[in-house]
């Protein structure tokens, strides 16, 4: 034997040329669809990794650090669970929470029950006016609760003494806020029931009261714990309602504002980031542990459930609608009357004169002007890059594990709160050492955190519409030769057509109202509509912030009409096709 041609050979050095070769053939081998796929989920993955995971992970560094930037390990969080003060916060932020999502749980319960298992009139009066609060600011229910029940409050007598500045007014304001959000996924839930589970109860000699809780409740139960955990999350992590009417009320929200714009102090500023995501991420995994043991509750042989006419129970449910109704619409109501009071309450004729921002704010209307612009272009890149992102994911067949990635990478958003998001841009996007720095400031960033804060929903709607696109067409695609991108364009985009526009109006509307994403990031240039309604509230000017949140609901309103009649348009052209293949 060669003992010297034995020992000069390395395994290593054997194997290290053929995996290169390997690789660079698997690359050549690509077909050209390929390559531009594996580009584009890079891309994707690039985007998200600046907009998310690396602002998030300098947020977590930054809590160990000092504020300047020297590592202090646990310092930082000894000193905030030290202060009674902070520490406080976390429970009041946590107890108000749980009241909150009790109470706009059960409100929201019921009017889903009302709209889905009842023959009262007016359904769809009471679905469109429940959607109010989805187009205005977390901030004007606070403004409108000021002149209901502040000192000089309308109604101030119904509180018996108690003030609105503080747990009452978060509480009722909160409600207002987050009622359309729960509803939604309520209705969705009790909306899918099958009717032979119904007969069999009455059948076997089931009272109302029993079926109820022995079939409507199980059957709803997996919506029922979504709405709970979406609900709480809203409510802990939302900063406009503590922040205009939280008086000496400290939650988690504010403090972060408090630390960072207040005094400066971005290190405890972070620490409170950090403890503000708990809540979220717990609220976030355990809704998503509980989505995956939801089995399917229609099958091929279920029966639509149809209600029956009852008096007694029709009357009770179309009052408490109409209650909860008139909730909402005085709430609105109120902001556009207090917008039109000269003097709020010594003069109350009418004037236009709050609607001269420019003699309140030193940006007038140009902030109103800034929401424009900063939507528009939120709507039509988001909606861009999240269908692009969607379609990676669920329509490429190849790159698993980097389609995997996008997927994982798309549900973050939906755990992190507007406010630790604007928070860590601060700390990743001011630094001067990044490439990136250059959009600090700017309108891009804003329009970067308003599309990675709303992520998540707009990604699984495309998805799920996209899910519905029978893969046939990509096979028929690929034996004519023909490019992914012309099959996408001619096939995919015209079919989710009214899923995009969905997404679209879902991404501008957010941007318009948004408020706890951005306001770390705006400068004076850039500065935004709901921007201006929080410091004219923080200067007394509550008239025109009241006009100004007006402005921001009016614009929702419009879009929102448009896009009902476009999407009138769009559906009449898909059931055209359709009645024409049939």
């Amino acid at each position: 034997m060669n003992y010297s041609t034995t020992m000069n050979k390395d395994p290593r050095r054997e194997k290290a040329p053929m995996g290169r070769p390997n690789f660079i053939q698997r690359m050549r081998h690509l077909s050209k669809d390929e390559m531009i796929m594996l580009a584009g989920l890079l891309a994707i993955v690039a985007a998200m990794m600046v907009a998310l995971v690396l602002p998030l992970i300098t947020i977590f560094t930054k809590s160990f650090q000092d504020n300047n930037g020297v590592f202090v390990g646990l310092d930082n969080f000894i000193e905030y669970f030290s202060s009674y003060g902070l520490v406080l916060s976390i429970w009041n932020s946590v107890g108000m929470a749980l009241g909150v999502t009790l109470i706009a749980g059960s409100m929201a319960f019921i009017y889903a029950y009302a709209l889905t298992r009842s023959c009262m009139r007016g359904k769809k009066i009471f679905r469109a006016l429940a959607s109010i609060p989805i187009l205005a600011p977390s901030l004007l229910p606070a403004i409108s609760l000021v002149y209901l029940f502040g000192n000089q409050g309308v109604i101030k007598d119904l509180l018996m003494g108690e003030s609105i500045y503080g747990p009452i007014g978060i509480t009722i304001g909160m409600c207002f806020y987050i009622f359309p959000h729960v509803l939604m996924i309520m209705v969705t839930s009790l909306s899918t029931s099958d009717a032979r589970l119904y007969e069999a109860a009455e059948v076997l000699g089931a009272g109302r009261v029993r079926i109820f809780f022995t079939v409507t409740l199980p059957g709803a139960r997996y919506g029922l714990i979504s709405a709970g955990f979406v609900a709480f999350t809203l409510a802990i992590t939302d900063f406009g309602i503590p922040k205009v009417i939280g008086g000496n009320f400290n939650v988690l929200a504010t403090d972060i504002y408090k630390q960072v714009v207040g005094q400066q102090n971005f290190s405890i500023g972070a620490v409170v980031g950090m403890v503000l995501l708990v809540p979220a991420l717990v609220s976030f995994v355990v809704d998503r542990h509980v989505r995956k043991k939801q089995t399917a509750v229609l099958t091929a042989r279920s029966a639509p459930y149809h209600p029956k006419p009852h008096a007694l129970r029709d009357g009770l449910l179309f009052t408490f609608c109409a209650a909860v109704t008139v909730f909402l619409v005085s709430i609105l109501g109120m902001a556009a009357f207090s917008s039109f009071i000269t003097f709020w309450p010594y003069d109350m004729s009418f004037t236009l004169v709050h609607y001269d921002f420019d003699a309140v704010d030193p940006n007038g209307w140009a902030s109103f002007f800034n929401s424009l612009k900063m939507a528009t272009i939120t709507a039509f890149v988001g909606t861009g890059i999240i269908f692009m992102g969607a379609y990676f994911v669920e329509k490429c067949q190849s790159f698993k594990g980097l389609r995997t990635t996008v997927q994982m990478m798309a549900m973050i958003p939906m755990a992190v709160p507007g406010m630790v998001l604007g928070l860590a841009y601060i700390f990743f996007f001011a630094d001067g050492d990044n490439p990136f720095s250059g959009i600090y400031g700017t309108m891009a960033i804003l329009v970067l955190a308003s599309v990675a804060h709303f992520y998540t929903v707009s990604h699984l709607t495309l998805v799920t519409a996209l899910k519905q696109i029978d893969p046939e067409f990509e096979a028929v695609s690929a034996s004519l030769k023909a490019p992914f991108y012309k099959t996408v364009a001619r096939v995919h985009f015209p079919i989710c057509l009214t899923a995009i526009s969905d997404v679209a109006i879902y991404l501008f509307v957010n941007a318009m109202t948004t408020v706890s994403a951005v306001v770390f990031l705006y400068a004076p240039d850039t500065k935004l509509a709901s921007i201006s309604v929080l410091n004219m509230d923080d200067v007394g000017d509550q008239a025109p912030a009241a006009a100004m949140a007006m402005m921001i609901v009016l614009t929702s309103i419009v879009v929102k009409s448009l896009h009902a009649l476009i999407s009138r348009g769009i559906n009449a052209r898909a059931m055209a096709w359709k009645s024409a293949t049939t």
